[in-house]
């Protein structure tokens, strides 16, 4: 495994268990605990809720519980959990957002 690959695993695997934000392209937002993702780069999320944005939706969100989210929707990805050191974690992709 080369040394790119190997610091990506890394960094996915410090990720484990952290709550991630993750936004996609329909507008939607899933906060939820990270577990994984598949070959194809597909982001496993437990614990999930999901919020639509927009005027007319419900801004409480609902629980959808285990998601998979196709890498190929994603917009930004964004760690909501802060480490005991206070360093605060992040990977970030796509654009920026102003609900974000």
């Amino acid at each position: 495994m080369s040394s790119t690959n190997s610091s990506s695993v890394e960094l996915l695997t410090s990720l484990l268990r952290d709550t991630l934000r993750v936004l996609i392209n329909d507008n939607r937002i899933f906060i939820g605990t990270f577990v994984g993702t598949d070959k194809a780069m597909n982001i496993l999320l437990v614990n999930t809720d999901e919020f639509r944005l927009g005027p007319d939706e419900n801004p409480n969100g609902r629980f959808v519980g285990q998601v998979l989210i196709p890498w190929e929707f994603v917009q930004k990805v964004e760690v909501q959990a802060v480490r005991d050191s206070g360093e605060q974690l992040g990977a970030e992709t796509g654009a920026e957002s102003p609900y974000m």
